[in-house]
């Protein structure tokens, strides 16, 4: 017991009834898939609460005390641990709710609990008053459920089409409540349920709220009996009752009483119906297939006895309650009876047939017909209910076909009864008490039951039946053909009874025969035939001569009598001004001529309103002349009632455009309103006096109303220029200003004896206001004055009417401030939920405000522009501003609180909340009306309150339905969904636009979101947490969630695409706006898991609607990616792995179902993963099925075709009406369009032109049609481009934001490999649209990006490299097909698509620098191999990949290079310097040298080379301080790489020159521009990205000396000419390159540039070089030579600054400039500074050996000094010598070598000690401690606290990555070092050769000496100390004396000492041996020790 005694939190007399409903709903009604079993289910489970209907769960005292202890001892809860202790508050709640209800205390329990946890949804109400709705919503959900299964039975009315199965399954559920006495139960409930008494009750508990939630509860309780009612009705057309269930049913209906109106009410009339249909037999005379079953079930055939019963009871005399309805019921049975008597199996039944006529007469004395008229007629729902009217149509037919006879008694005792009138009339006594009226009832409950048509079902008909002589009259008789066939006997004796009562028609029966008659015209084949009747019953011409008058039912009669009055009124016109006008003699019309005269209008009303035919035949008969005969009569004196059916007439001829016209004119002419007043008139006439004197007195307007209607139908169909022109200002103007100022204004202050009129007659008035404005389109002629001519003067023309109409709303005028008091009104009403009079069209009035309201704010825009641009005198204000204003009712601005308030009752009126949302969302486009209604809206908490609940509600809303556009108005319920689902879409419009605006704006109020504080700190809770009221946002939310559990997924999406995309995008933008975003995600995170319930079910695929679906996902992918950037950011790890496993897996993910739909399929697949294991194979990645969602095909629409208009007019005039939408399409704007060609056509002229109209208006069709078809591919384009970047931007956001580890390296490869390959089949296919590749080629160039980083990181973690399918996780096949894809991508662009092919070639870098081989230590032990290991070793990973890669790029062959090539030439700037890029990474791999070929032979390389001088110019602009764009310099870096790259080969660098490269650079004259250095020190760009003018300089040189040093590294055999080009461009830029040499802040920059400068002077500035330059003459070459002993001299001071002790200055220099990244400063200066050490000692040794290969005929570099340099200011070099300074001052000493040599060698070991920890480290990489390694790192990761962020594995490969950089710069500096010795060693051996063996001293005695010997041409100027040109020893020392030579060998000998000697050997040793050259050190260290140890000579 205590499990059972366990509380259901969902309520059980709610939530399950609530669940059982919806599946009943969706398996019957909206026929969803797969609920036919879910269907069983629920009834399985239910049926207890259908057999005991509506019975409650009983009281018990072990309950009672269980809830009684709840407080004190808890309570369990379904499907929560533990139990709840619940406040004592609740419990007595449940105690009153338990007595109130008469239901059990849990079950009270439960629904308070349920109560409190459905509040959020019912915003102002208790827990208790929710109950209370509860508890009724529960048992309405059980009838309605009830009444959908009896409906879905199979039967003899009606099929709602369901499967087999489904009927079935109803029908024998239905069937067993039946035999359980259903019937019963339903009539017992309806007697019981009483809504007075509930509610009686419900007050004394306090258990009804406020006005809204007495409306719910009592319509709940209506609609439960009403639910009750019809299920009973739905058996009995379906399946007939038993005997039992029969009588019960009479039995209530003796009982049943009238309400006060004496109509029956909408229960009863149910049961009644039911009734009817019991004993109805009608079916059987149709003949369907199933007729024979049908009749085998029915018992008044099949079971006599039931006849019986039910015969005896409806025979017996006892009266009820209702005497018409017993007569009703006795009426009906004796139909039944007379056509079973007809059937064969009546002959059983001959007691009881006979009985008919006896029945019909009792039948008829209970004023049979008067009840159907007043008890059935008179019931609202009567007319909503399709097959009451056809049950009663049948009841009148058969009553007229079955009994003719009674019929005709009836007739006869009409004309008995009409003779008796006449003589009581004349004899002027009473009338006679015994007069029946039988007939005339019949007649006018025909009249009134078929002029009510809402079905469209035109039952009228059947009383027509074309007749043989009407074939032949001048209008086509039958519109149904039926005059070749005969027609049914019933439909000839219905429409003989119409014929034949018309004929001799007694004067009694004359009206009633007319509303017959009015009744039978309504439909358009009706209106038709009755027009005829009348038409024929007319005399003849030939009769009306010969005296005979004609039937006084046909128009001839009709038209006669009225104009006879018209004679008869006319001779007494009054004068206007004639006192007695006010009171009108009626002589000559008495009150029965006058509801005559109203019963003919009103039938010649309907038949011209429904036949066009009719309207045009009447009007133009030439002596009826109707229309002006009306007119007359209107000015006559006859009653206002009377006036309004002419002008109601009227109204229905003006349908008619061709009447319209001259109607107007008409109108003017009679002057009913009047327009001109005549000179010296007093007062105004016509209409106007009417309304003031005679309709005003007395309380009624039907004249007033008539009026407005006739205005309406004719503005619609003409509205008149020139009316009144001549006597007049011409227009429409006097009737506008009597429509405004004389019925709109003053209507609220005038007296109404209906007070329902007074709504009326606003409602016709703003009918036509709605009207002109709707059709106006601001013009700028409406705001230039024009004047027309009147009686000889000028006047002002008048405006159009909607201009009027429109001025009045953009002015504070008493006519906005009326409609908007109306819309205050109107929402008050409302907003009290009772019915008062004239609320429909009060309702409507209000509805047409808000139109008036839109359409303002739609046109006004256009209207100010127009008024400004005319300028214009006229004084407007926006009409958003003028809503701001202060209402005078209210004294606060709440114009648009009212409008918004209308969403509140969207369940009641969707049209006006609709509006509502339309009218906001217009004035929600502007930001600073958006603030100040944020104010307004939240002021007034209750206010508040129900704004939010209104907003909330629309969007909730249940009806809603997204329909097609365009679709059917003509089902009342579609319509209404389709309105519903528009204001929600404007409503999330309002919400998307508002987020755009800054805060505080609406969006953020309607979502929840914080107004008053910083939106950022709003804390989002589900609804009802923390008191938190439902938003906007939960109910979006709700929406989109509805069926993510199912497999089906979202339900949304695929019944409102339109809306789940809007929604979606309304996530999207709280997700990326930086101020809600967090709030949001967090809520969805937390309480929703929203992402990934949606994420799960993509890709969503809508045949229907592929553009709605691509924009779903879009919207959803990006926030999908905002989300996992986020949880990466905030290393919500496990957020971020649920989100990319489901997003990237390729295993079957478990997917959770919901109850019921696991079952076979999961049983049969563990089976089937049980046997075979490897079945269950991988499934498509969600991110790829996502990819082939998006179909990159586009149907193009095909060119016009046109006959008649000129193609390229069309696609002008269609380009002018292209606007951009709000979604930001550019679209054509189909109906300017329309407008413009309609005007196009109309304004054609000529006969030819209207016969062609026809064909012009089709062609207009078509091009209309193409348009529309443009605008969807432009649309289906948008969104696909959209979907792709989305999609983009969620792949991109997976690969780079989320944390590496999450996804594994060979995971990561084979996902992008995957992706490359889908995206490239795709964009590769046929039909892709070239609009979606530049978006492939992003995300292409992002992937392989990806990829190839990902490679690499894979072979630095040192896997996979030995790996046999390839070197990576990724195999090589997969590689070669990702080349060949993104190679066919690159061709298939062609020439266009430049700027996409820089992505490609991108792609295409990042693809080939997988190949390329990572660096790798130097371990200096390469020589130990020996060449033949080198060459025999096996291919590797990366030359393997490399060369296939080359092969599959050859296989492209010249069409590849062409697209390459000419992309590098010409184009855009990035693309250039990628395809250049691409070029060079070509030719570095390409072994063969087949694109060198190409390059050289097609001309392109020579392109390139000559575009140098293009580029100077460009590149001179660069050095200015303040550079416009650095675009070229980065090209010309391209340029000179690539040129570069050409240059490594001996064949390209001959190309090189052939193609005149140093020509052209000689000419470019940017070298010569270098910046100043100090000036530009105070330009800095502060954010260090634009570099300084000397970078830039650098940056422009460097390249070139670069390609320079390259080309003479590779020109062998051409050395020479190489080297004189260069040489000569040394020469030509001499004063920029001296002045480089002579540099004096020695930066890190200059050292570079020195580097390669003397490295390049080292190799040109020979002697010899310029005998090879060709015929130079004797002055150039001396020119020449000087400039190289310039450069000599230049490089050997800058030895002497660079060895000496400047260098220690310069590196801490360098330490101090750059703290940060001092090592590696420190690093790259050292290598410069032995570069050019290398390179100058180079030059020396160059120098020596170049002039001679023995010593004795050297010429000398150094002086004869062996001292070394001391520590030196300026920039030169001073040694201590005793010798006069004088000579030696430009020539550095031998010194300088030897300092060097012992600095070099020391440097050497310092290095070696370096090179060999760092190769330890490396080799013991794991076992350094942290400290270590974050120090290692801290060079390679910039900012601070870098190193902190990274982790561990990404720190040991960055640490790896600095070892081998430190270790290779090592290596270097030694390689360096030890060419320095032994160079250096070289010149010392040289110099020291020649001064100690072969130089001879001067001393002073000596100078007189010719010395031709030791100086053979000696230059004169020996202060040059520069080199002879003959190659002489040219030293620059005049004398050398003996002293100096001995203190040289001195020096020497002290210097070179046996420490210094060791050193070297010893580097010999450890160095050059392994690179095997063995003893040069160490033979040039003996030489040396030789020298100096030599005894003097």
């Amino acid at each position: 017991m205590a499990a059972q005694m366990a509380v259901n939190s969902g309520a059980s007399l709610w939530g399950p009834l609530k669940e059982l409903w919806e599946t009943v709903d969706g398996a019957v009604l909206r026929r969803q898939p797969e609920s036919v079993h879910l269907l069983d289910l629920q009834l399985k489970k239910h049926k207890p609460h259908f057999l005991s209907l509506y019975t409650n769960p009983p009281k018990s005292a072990e309950q009672r005390e269980k809830v009684r202890k709840a407080s004190t001892e808890g309570i369990a809860i379904q499907g929560q641990q533990g139990s709840r202790l619940l406040p004592e508050q609740l419990l007595s709640e449940a105690f009153i709710l338990s007595d109130l209800f008469d239901i059990g205390e849990l079950a009270a329990l439960e629904l308070l609990l349920a109560g409190e946890q459905q509040q959020p949804h019912f915003p102002g109400l208790t827990r208790g008053l929710v109950a209370v709705l509860l508890y009724w919503d529960g048992k309405l959900c059980v009838a309605n459920s009830l009444r959908t299964l009896i409906q879905s039975r199979h039967g003899k009315t009606f099929t709602l089409d369901l499967s087999g199965e489904l009927v079935a399954l109803t029908t024998r559920f239905t069937d067993e409540l039946m035999t359980q006495g259903l019937t019963k139960r339903i009539l017992t409930l309806v007697s019981e349920i009483n809504e007075t008494r509930e509610f009686e009750r419900l007050q004394k508990e306090r258990g009804l709220g406020n006005e809204k939630h007495r409306k719910e509860v009592s319509d709940l309780i209506k609609e439960c009996r009403q639910a009750l009612a019809d299920s009973l009705f739905s058996w009995t057309c379906q399946s007939p009752l038993s005997e039992d269930d029969t009588l019960a049913l009479i039995s209530h209906l003796e009982t049943v009483t009238a309400q006060a109106d004496g109509s029956l009410d909408s229960v009863n009339l149910a049961l009644v119906m039911a009734l009817l249909y019991c004993l109805d037999v009608s079916f059987i005379e149709q003949g369907t297939e199933d007729r024979d079953d049908l009749i085998q079930t029915l018992p008044l055939l099949t079971n006599k006895q039931y006849v019986d019963a039910v015969h005896s009871r409806l025979m017996e005399g006892q009266p009820w309650k209702l005497s018409g309805l017993q007569a009703v019921c006795r009426l009906a049975w004796a139909l039944s009876l007379r056509v079973l008597s007809q059937l064969p199996q009546g002959c059983a039944l001959v007691e009881f047939t006979e009985a008919d006529e006896a029945l019909a007469d009792q039948a008829l004395l209970g004023d049979v017909f008067l009840f159907m008229k007043q008890g059935i007629l008179g019931c609202e729902s009567f007319c909503q209910e399709e097959f009451y009217i056809r049950r009663l149509h049948s009841l009148i037919t058969d009553f007229l076909a079955l009994m003719p006879m009674k019929v005709k008694q009836l007739r006869n005792r009409a004309d008995e009864d009409a003779r008796l009138v006449h003589m009581s009339l004349q004899m002027d006594s009473e009338l006679p008490s015994s007069l029946r009226k039988d007939l005339d009832h019949l007649m006018t409950l025909i009249g009134e039951f078929y002029s009510k048509d809402s079905f469209g079902l035109e039952l009228g008909l059947e009383f027509w039946c074309p007749t043989e002589s009407l074939q032949h009259t001048s209008l086509q008789g039958s519109y149904l053909g039926m005059a070749l066939q005969r027609p049914p006997h019933k439909q000839v004796v219905l429409s003989k009874f119409v014929r034949q009562m018309g004929d001799l028609l007694p004067s009694t029966l004359y009206i009633s025969y007319l509303r017959m008659l009015k009744g039978l015209a309504n439909g358009t084949q009706c209106a038709h035939y009755s027009f005829s009747l009348l038409k024929t019953n007319g005399a003849t011409h030939s009769d009306s001569i010969q005296g005979v008058s004609g039937s006084p039912v046909s128009w001839e009669h009709f038209f006669h009598s009225l104009m006879l009055y018209h004679e008869n009124l006319r001779r007494d016109f009054p004068n206007p001004d004639a006192s007695q006008y006010r009171h009108p003699s009626l002589r000559g019309i008495t009150q029965r001529e006058l509801e005559g005269l109203t019963s003919f209008l009103q039938l010649l009303t309907t038949i011209i309103t429904w036949s066009e035919n009719a309207r045009l035949a009447l009007c133009e008969h030439p002596q009826w002349t109707p229309v002006v005969v009306m007119l007359g009569l209107l000015q006559c004196s006859v009653p206002p009632v009377l006036k309004a059916e002419l002008l109601h007439c009227l109204a229905a001829f003006g349908k008619s455009p061709e009447i319209a016209a001259s109607l107007w004119q008409s109108l003017e002419y009679t002057q009913i309103l009047q327009t001109v007043r005549a000179p010296g008139q007093r007062q105004a006439a016509g209409i106007e006096v009417e309304l003031n004197e005679i309709e005003s007195s007395s309380e009624e307007y039907p004249l007033t109303r008539g009026f407005c209607h006739l205005i309406s139908t004719l503005v619609e169909s003409s509205l008149p220029i020139n009316l009144g022109a001549g006597i007049r200002v011409p227009g429409f103007q006097p009737y506008l200003n009597f429509l405004r100022d004389s019925v709109f204004l003053p209507f609220p202050t005038r007296a109404y004896r209906h007070p329902a009129e007074k709504w009326e007659v606003a409602d016709a008035v703003l009918e036509v206001f709605h009207k002109l404005l709707r059709d106006y389109e601001p013009q700028p002629s409406d705001f230039v004055q024009e004047m027309v001519e009147l009686q000889g003067e000028q006047v002002a023309a008048h405006k159009p009417p909607g201009h009027s109409v429109m001025f009045h709303l953009l002015n504070d005028s008493p006519m906005l401030a009326l409609c908007l008091s109306l819309l205050e009104e109107g929402v008050r009403q409302l907003d009290t939920y009772a019915p008062f009079p004239g609320k429909k069209h009060l309702e409507s009035a209000v509805l047409r405000c808000l139109c008036l309201l839109d359409l303002a704010l739609q046109k006004e825009v256009v209207f100010m522009d127009f008024l400004r641009e005319s300028q214009a005198s006229m004084l407007v204000s926006p009409l958003e501003q003028l809503l701001q204003g202060v209402s005078p009712q209210t004294r606060s601005a709440d114009h648009i609180v009212n409008i918004a308030r209308y969403l509140y009752h969207s369940s009641s009126n969707p049209e006006a909340a609709f509006q509502s949302a339309k009218i906001l969302r217009r004035i929600a486009n502007y930001p600073n009306i958006q603030t100040r209604l944020v104010g307004d809206f939240t002021h007034d908490q209750s206010v508040s309150e129900k704004l939010m609940a209104g907003f909330v509600e629309c969007l909730d809303s249940e009806e809603a339905e997204e329909g097609t556009e365009n679709g059917d108005d003509s089902d009342q319920q579609k319509k209404v969904a389709r309105i519903r689902h528009e204001t929600r879409i404007h409503m999330l419009n309002l919400l998307i636009t508002s987020l755009e605006l800054k805060t505080p704006n609406l969006a953020l109020y309607l979502l929840g979101y914080e107004v008053k504080k910083p939106v950022s700190s709003t804390n989002l809770q589900d609804p009802g947490v923390l008191g938190c009221p439902r938003s906007c946002l939960h109910a979006i939310l709700s929406l989109l969630q509805r069926g993510t559990e199912k497999r089906s997924g979202p339900v949304l999406t695929q019944q409102a695409p339109h809306m789940a995309e809007l929604c979606y995008q309304v996530i999207y933008q709280l997700c990326a706006c930086p101020d809600t975003s967090g709030p949001t995600m967090r809520y969805l995170r937390t309480s929703q898991d929203f992402l990934f319930s949606h994420l799960q079910h993509l890709p969503f695929i809508l045949p229907s609607n592929q553009i709605a679906a691509l924009s779903q996902m879009s919207w959803l992918m990006k926030t999908a990616a905002i989300e996992l950037r986020v949880t990466s950011l905030n290393r919500q790890r496990s957020h971020t792995q649920h989100l990319v496993s489901l997003l990237l897996d390729d295993q079957p993910h478990a997917q959770h179902t919901a109850d019921g739909e696991s079952g076979m399929e999961e049983e049969t697949r563990s089976v089937s993963g049980f046997l075979h294991f490897d079945t269950v194979s991988k499934v498509r990645r969600k991110l790829l099925s996502v990819l082939d969602a998006i179909d990159f095909s586009q149907d193009m629409p095909e060119l016009l075709q046109l006959d008649f208009f000129e193609r390229t007019q069309i696609e002008q005039v269609i380009s002018n009406c292209e606007h951009v939408n709000e979604q930001g399409h550019t679209v054509c704007n189909v109906k300017l369009l329309h407008r413009v060609l309609v005007a196009e056509v109309n304004a054609l002229q000529g006969m030819a032109a209207i016969g062609q109209r026809p064909l012009l208006m089709e062609e207009v069709n078509s091009i209309l049609q193409q348009v529309v078809e443009r605008n969807r591919v432009r649309r289906s384009l948008s969104a696909k481009r959209h979907a792709l970047r989305s999609w983009r931007s969620l792949v991109e956001t997976l690969l780079t934001a989320c944390p590496a580890d999450l996804i594994p390296a060979d995971d990561r490869q084979l996902i992008i490999r995957d992706l490359l390959l889908d995206l490239h089949d795709k964009v590769l296919s046929e039909d892709a649209a070239g609009e979606l590749m530049p978006i492939v080629a992003g995300a292409v160039f992002t992937l392989t990006a990806h990829l190839s980083q990902s490679v690499l990181s894979e072979q630095q973690q040192g896997a996979g490299l030995e790996a046999s399918s390839g070197f990576a996780s990724i195999a090589n096949s997969a590689l070669h097909l990702i080349l060949r894809k993104l190679l066919d991508f690159i061709l298939c662009t062609g020439g266009g698509y430049q700027r996409l092919r820089a992505h490609l070639y991108g792609s295409l870098l990042y693809y080939l620098q997988i190949a390329q081989k990572p660096e790798e230590p130097d371990t200096l032990q390469i020589a130990g191999k020996a060449m033949w290991e080198r060459l025999t070793a096996p291919e590797d990973g990366f030359s393997k990949l490399q060369r296939e890669n080359l092969a599959i790029i050859e296989s492209y062959g010249k069409a590849l290079m062409e697209v390459v090539c000419r992309d590098a030439c010409d184009g855009h700037e990035i693309s250039r310097m990628l395809a250049l890029a691409v070029l060079d990474r070509i030719l570095s791999i390409d072994r063969q040298n087949q694109w060198l070929v190409y390059l050289c032979n097609s001309g392109y390389l020579r392109s390139l080379v000559e575009s140098l001088r293009q580029d100077d110019v460009a590149l001179q602009s660069l050095l200015t301080p303040q550079p416009p764009l650095l675009k070229p310099l980065y090209i010309y870096e391209s340029k000179m790489a690539l040129l570069t790259r050409v240059a490594k080969t001996g064949q390209g660098a001959v190309e090189l020159l052939r193609c005149g490269l140093v020509a052209q650079l000689i000419e470019c004259q940017v070298f010569d521009m270098v910046p100043d250095i100090d000036a530009h020190r105070l330009m800095r760009d502060p954010s260090g990205f634009i570099p300084s003018p000397m970078d830039r300089y650098r940056q422009i040189l460097l390249p070139t000396l670069r390609l320079f040093q390259v080309i003479l590294t590779s020109t062998t055999i051409n050395h020479q000419q190489g080297a004189a080009q260069v040489l000569q461009w040394l020469i030509v830029h001499a004063d920029t390159i001296q002045s480089l040499l002579r540099c004096q802040e020695l930066s890190m920059g200059a050292l570079q540039e020195l580097s390669l400068l003397t490295g390049i002077i080292s190799k040109t500035a020979l002697p010899g070089a310029l005998e090879t330059g060709g015929e130079v003459n004797s002055v150039a070459l001396m020119e020449f030579q000087g400039h190289i002993n310039r450069f000599q001299r230049l490089c050997l001071s800058l030895l002497g600054r660079l060895a000496g002790s400047e260098r220690e200055r310069l590196l801490k220099q360098a330490e101090i400039a750059a703290p940060g990244d001092s090592a590696e400063r420190r690093e790259e200066m050292e290598v410069a500074m032995q570069q050019v050490c290398a390179n100058i000692m180079e030059y020396c040794q160059t120098l020596l050996l170049q002039n001679s290969a023995q010593a004795q005929f050297s010429i000398c570099l150094f002086s004869p000094s062996g001292s070394e340099p001391a520590g030196r200011d300026g920039g030169r070099t001073d040694l201590t010598s005793t010798l006069p300074s004088m000579a030696y001052s430009r020539v550095p000493s031998l010194g300088l070598v030897l300092y060097l040599l012992k600095n070099t060698a020391a440097d050497f070991f310092r290095f070696h000690q370096s090179h060999r920890q760092s190769l330890g480290k490396l080799q013991t990489l794991d076992q350094l401690p942290p400290d270590e390694l974050k120090e290692l790192c801290q060079g390679l990761v910039s900012g601070p606290g870098g190193v902190e962020k990274i982790s561990s594995v990404q720190r040991s490969l960055l640490a790896k990555r600095r070892l081998v950089q430190l270790i290779n710069n090592r290596a270097k500096l030694l390689s360096l070092c030890s060419y320095v010795i032994e160079t250096c060693l070289f010149v010392l051996w040289r110099h020291l050769e020649y001064y100690l063996l072969h130089c001879s001293p001067t001393d002073p005695k000596d100078s007189l000496m010719p010395g031709a010997s030791l100086y053979r041409s000696r230059l004169t100027d020996d202060s040059f100390g520069g080199l002879q040109a003959s190659g002489g020893r040219g030293l620059g020392l005049s004398r050398v004396s003996q002293q100096d030579l001995d203190l040289l060998k001195s020096d020497m000998a002290a210097g070179f000492g046996e420490a210094l000697q060791r050193k070297l050997l010893e580097v010999e040793g450890l160095y050059s041996q392994v690179r095997s050259r063995y003893t040069f050190i160490q033979a040039l260290v003996r030489r040396i020790r030789g020298l100096l140890r030599q005894p003097k000579s």
